[in-house]
Formats: C-alpha cells, structure tokens, sequence
C-alpha cells in the first residue's frame, strides 16, 4: 500500500542563532559566537524532517518578499519538501532569534512577518487534494482562526491531524475536539491543564480536554503514550546534547512518515524518539534534521547495543 500523504500548514522562519555563555539580563549586553543564519519555523522544520525521512510532504504557509524567503524555499526543496503550497506576501519573512546555551537549552523571540498572512482561506485553497487518511501537521506560529479552520476541514476529510501547541497557549475546546494526537511538551502540557502533574496524570488530564490521543514529549526521557490502545512510556536515547532547537518539529515530523508508512503506534513514537536524539547532537534546525538513512543506522545500533 502507497504511503499516505502529509501536509504541513504552519510557519516558515529564518532562524537567527548566536550560541551564548548565559541569557542577557535586562539593560545587559552580552557576546556572544558568530551569528548564524539557519532555515526554520515550526511548520517548515516539520515539513522538512517528514520529507527527509521518507514522507510524501506538502508545504503550505508564506514567505515574505524580502532575502529570507528564497533560503527557506530552497532549503525545503533541497529536503524533498513539494513547496507549491508556498505563497508570497508583501512583507518581512518570518524570523527567530535564537540564544542557545552551553547545555543545549535555547530562548527563542519570533517576528511572525508572513507567517500572520496564513489566512483560513489561503490555507483551505491548497488543501483540495487532501484525502482520507492523508496525516496533516499544525503548530502555534500561524493564525488561531487557520489553525483551526484547517484542523476542521481535515477532519471532515477522514485526515489524521496532529496538533504541536507551540508556542504555548490554552487552545479552545473546539480546536482539541478536531485533533487525532496532540503533542506537548511537558511546558506546553503544563500552560493546556494550568499546573503541574505526574506524567500519567497529565495524560489522562489532557486526553478529557478533547484530542483522540495524546503523546506527551518527555526530552531525553522519550515520550509518553497516551491514546486508547497504548498508555505508557516509550524510552528515549542518551546522546550529548549540543542544541535542542527543533527537537519537538523532528519528532512530529519523523512520527508523522511513521504513520504514514502504517506503523503501530510505539514503533512510530520509538522512530521519532530516535530521529529528534540525533536533531539534538547538531546546531540549528532543519540543518540538525535527520534522514531516513541516519534514522535507520541509529536504530539498528541501538538495537545491537540491547543485545550486546
């Protein structure tokens, strides 16, 4: 059976990135390395870790009319990312300045430029082709009103929608009743339930909020299960960590092709634990991203090293 289609409406940023000692104080100036310009946005990290590993992927978001945008397109068709969903606003790209820290940690600040101009109607026009069971991807950096036209329309269509809510916010009851997977982080989880909880807790908590399934995304630990068949952790991997920037967008992405290609759910969710480990052990975003090649390498050494 042909692989199922992956969309990915979101947002596309040129990431500013400067490694850094410690963050600024207020009124402080710090130095900080060479600046570094590097392809990103949530949407189109996404979309690019899907297409690298091994996803049929579509793009749909807006550039700016500035010297970001041709990078960014450039660097999604270099992927295998299909950018015909890409439009062009009359205004700035989409951009983040990104302070990474000695341990891996970052703090981002968006300018969301183009990304505002993702309108319901704009977005919806590039999803006609849209299938049953075709997975699409949505995150936090475009509009709330386009996030949730789109999750509405794949769900009428009988498409998978996995909902990344990042940049955190609470997220109407409306939205969370149209996601098949909602993806946190343990922050994120904490901002959607407004506190703290064990991880089983939050699960179980975010679950009666709407989505079909959660899955829980726990860092080095791996994640956690939280759908109706499967309840529990999936381990993650041990590896030095240089810059965590678009860890999150990888797993989606890598869990995204999993699902795609017909796997059970703890095979989908080990495959993008593996895919985001290897995202963390490089700087920048799509430049950390995985191929399929990587993915299944660091797979079948892990699986030897068990054995051994």
């Amino acid at each position: 059976m042909e692989p199922k289609r992956i969309f990915v409406a979101g947002s596309l940023n040129i990431d500013l990135v400067i490694q850094m000692e410690r963050l600024a104080r207020p009124g402080e100036t710090l130095a900080g390395s060479d600046l570094i310009l590097i392809p990103g946005g949530k949407g189109a990290n996404q979309a690019c870790a899907a297409a690298k590993l091994g996803g049929r992927t579509t793009m749909i978001g807006q550039v700016g009319s500035d010297a970001f945008a041709d990078p960014l397109l450039s660097s999604l068709r270099g992927a295998g990312v299909d950018t015909s969903g890409i439009g062009r606003a009359d205004c700035s790209t989409g951009a983040a300045c990104i302070s990474v820290l000695p341990n891996g940690e970052n703090a981002i600040v968006i300018s969301p430029g183009a990304n505002a101009r993702v309108t319901p109607e704009f977005a919806l026009s590039r999803l006609q082709e849209l299938r049953v069971g075709d997975i699409v991807l949505l995150q936090l950096e475009i509009p709330m009103a386009t996030v949730q036209a789109v999750a509405a329309y794949a769900r009428e269509r009988g498409a998978i929608t996995i909902l990344d809510p990042a940049p955190a916010r609470t997220l109407p009851a409306e939205l969370l009743a149209q996601v098949s997977y909602l993806t946190p982080n343990e922050s994120e989880a904490c901002v959607l339930l407004g506190h703290a909880a064990e991880t089983r807790e939050v699960a179980t908590q975010l679950r009666a909020l709407g989505p079909a399934s959660v899955i829980l995304k726990l860092g080095s630990l791996g994640c956690f299960l939280g759908t109706e068949t499967c309840f529990g952790p999936i381990s993650g991997f041990v590896v030095d960590a240089v810059d965590t920037t678009a860890a999150g967008d990888t797993f989606n992405g890598a869990f995204a092709v999993a699902l795609s290609e017909g796997l059970a759910l703890a095979d989908a969710a080990r495959f993008a634990n593996a895919a985001a480990a290897i995202s963390v052990t490089r700087l920048g975003a799509q430049s950390s991203i995985p191929d399929r090649a990587e993915a299944a390498a660091f797979l079948d050494k892990e699986a030897q090293a068990a054995c051994s």
